[in-house]
């Protein structure tokens, strides 16, 4: 009978989050006002979904923003245990649904948005002797141009909140003071430089409205990502939980003292 009944309570929620998937739709779900709030894209894996667990854990209100619900399992069955979790279906490259999200939680303050969605591209293609235009597009539209979007996009929902933050994952790869590295992932390097120099134009547009803009970065992170791109380093590196507990201490911190310069997730400034 338990496994029966939580057959049907995990089917009934899939078919609520799959709904989602048609073009314009969204659960828009009444969220409890007395409680922050924060959107975090990329959440099914990862850092993201690390993001997912703790703030539902800390009581907050999570919008989980993912490219493919059906297959967030993790996220799903957490959302079994939270109803202050709501899974939202979110291609970050896709303007028309970032807008139509925005526009569905317009009367909704987001106190804190996560821009932590990120990819680090086919590392082939963008080796040394073998660039491709392609792929640097892809890389560039997911780490770039849909954290600006995502920022403009909800821009109004963050300056309605109390605690108005922007924050977006960097990475310390994409520091102009840091050397380059022969054989790195160029592309993804590439991408995260221009995506802080993206957040100082946000940070920028937004002068006068009280919105703090961050850019924090995770450090090594036992994720996909890393045992593609530097797989060595997977056994030394923290756990996404233990990133984003560091995270998540950094943006309680931020004020506005804040002059919008990189942190790691340990608070330290990082040169760039």
């Amino acid at each position: 009978m338990w496994r029966s009944q939580r057959f049907l309570g995990r089917a009934v929620l899939l078919m609520m989050v799959l709904a989602t998937l048609l073009p314009g739709v969204t659960l828009a779900a009444s969220l409890d006002a007395s409680r922050p709030t924060v959107l975090v894209t990329g959440a099914n894996r990862g850092i993201g979904l690390a993001f997912a667990q703790h703030y539902t854990s800390e009581g907050w209100n999570v919008l989980a923003a993912v490219r493919a619900p059906e297959r967030a399992t993790e996220l799903l069955g957490l959302a079994e245990t939270y109803e202050h979790l709501i899974i939202e279906q979110l291609d970050v490259t896709d303007n028309e649904r970032i807008l139509a999200l925005a526009e569905a939680y317009s009367n909704t303050p987001i106190d804190v948005l996560i821009n932590n969605a990120g990819v680090y591209g086919d590392i082939e293609k963008q080796a040394w002797g073998s660039l491709d235009a392609a792929t640097f597009q892809q890389v560039l539209a997911v780490n770039v141009l849909a954290p600006m979007k995502m920022a403009e996009a909800f821009a109004n929902h963050v300056a309605a909140s109390d605690q108005k933050k922007i924050v977006s994952i960097t990475s310390g790869a994409g520091m102009i003071s840091r050397d380059g590295r022969p054989g790195g992932g160029m592309f993804y390097t590439v991408s995260k430089a221009s995506l802080n120099m993206a957040m100082r134009q946000v940070r920028a547009e937004l002068e006068g409205r009280d919105v703090i803009v961050a850019l924090i970065a995770p450090g090594l992170v036992a994720t996909d990502m890393l045992a593609v791109a530097r797989p060595t380093l997977v056994a030394n590196a923290n756990t996404p939980a233990q990133s984003v507990a560091g995270i998540a201490a950094v943006i309680e911190s931020l004020d506005e003292s804040y002059d919008g310069t990189p942190r790691n997730h340990d608070g330290s400034v990082i040169p760039w």
